[in-house]
């Protein structure tokens, strides 16, 4: 059995975590962290946790970390996975031998220091670790995972945009600039740390935009499907909450450069053919996000707009699921040699 941590137990991801891995055939969870809830057992902060996990939560020690988990994911706020990373990496600025890392957070996500800190309005402590970890989006880097060591794991507005997105991007069929994605999210995406945005009386019965033209995972879209294309890419992105508590929704719009001569649909079931865990919809279907509920999903629908000369493409995920915890057990299984979908062939929760 492989050993793995969590530091930072305590929150969604965490318990989502902890929720998928209980699932996993080949991995037990040795280590969870919480500076909030220390010396607490977790299943009495998530009581649906109860008699699968109740280990107690400890305070982080690097060196206790690095003893008790062959692999550990670091699901801290943004800001915070930094020092963490940086004492988990040796003088060589990698990962101890035994060790592999895989980040939730944004921290390391970017290339570029200066990116980083424009959007999400923290100081890089350690620029030096940019670009030492692979982009852990399976269904375009899937091989590069395999060998990492250090994987960052996508955001999950990002996630449901890029996997849009892509099969046109890769074709060239679209204006790289001509690109909007409109995104609805359940409040869960907020954090376990409530706000005066996401009291209930804020959000029920409400559907409101925010972060317009100012949203930190949009410098993220646009690295990740300008590294795709091979063009600069830009994209207007604007997400909304919803009165709902887990789920993206995104739809995408782009114009085309030439009339397609190509079914539509065909393009993604072609590009997605062997990912297990994007389905593409038939011409009478639309992805909902009821659907993939608590899984590692996400459902994909393309349609073309003759009469503008646009694709909308319409993808929905889990936000904790393929947006967070699940692709990141995802990116687990491809780093430790197991099948992809090992430990997350659930199907989603209905009603």
């Amino acid at each position: 059995m492989i050993k793995v941590g969590i530091i930072g137990a305590s929150g969604y991801t965490g318990a989502e975590l902890l929720r998928l891995l209980k699932a996993h055939k080949k991995v037990e969870v040795t280590y969870v962290t919480s500076e909030t809830y220390q010396g607490q057992k977790i299943s009495k902060l998530y009581p649906n946790l109860r008699g699968h996990f109740d280990l107690k939560l400890s305070s982080l020690e690097v060196t206790e970390a690095k003893k008790r988990a062959d692999l550990l994911f670091i699901a801290l706020p943004h800001g915070e996975s930094q020092r963490v990373v940086r004492q988990l990496f040796n003088e060589s600025r990698v990962p101890s031998p035994e060790l592999r890392i895989i980040d939730l957070s944004g921290d390391f996500r970017f290339k570029s220091a200066d990116i980083y800190e424009k959007w999400y309005k923290i100081h890089h402590e350690h620029p030096e670790l940019l670009g030492k970890a692979v982009y852990g989006l399976p269904e375009l880097n899937r091989e590069k995972i395999r060998e990492a060591r250090f994987v960052t794991n996508p955001g999950c507005y990002p996630t449901g945009a890029i996997l849009a997105l892509a099969p046109l991007l890769k074709k060239t069929a679209v204006f790289e600039k001509s690109i909007i994605v409109d995104s609805k999210s359940g409040v869960s995406g907020a954090g376990r740390i409530p706000g005066f945005q996401t009291h209930f009386c804020q959000v029920d019965e409400s559907v409101k935009a925010y972060g317009v033209g100012t949203h930190k995972h949009t410098p993220e879209m646009e690295q990740e499907l300008t590294a795709m294309s091979g063009e600069d890419v830009k994209i207007t992105f604007t997400p909304h909450l919803v009165p709902m508590n887990r789920g993206i929704l995104s739809t995408c719009y782009a114009s085309l450069k030439e009339e397609l001569k190509e079914e539509i649909t065909g393009i993604y079931e072609d590009f997605y053919d062997d990912h297990p865990f994007v389905k593409v919809l038939g011409e009478d279907e639309l992805p909902e996000t009821k659907y993939v509920l608590g899984t590692n999903y996400c459902h994909l629908s393309a349609r073309l707009d003759e009469r503008s000369g646009r694709v909308i493409v319409i993808s929905a995920i889990d936000n904790l699921g393929k947006g967070a915890s699940g692709q990141a057990i995802q990116n687990m299984n491809l780093m430790l040699g197991f099948l992809e979908d090992e430990g997350l062939k659930n199907p989603g929760l209905f009603p």
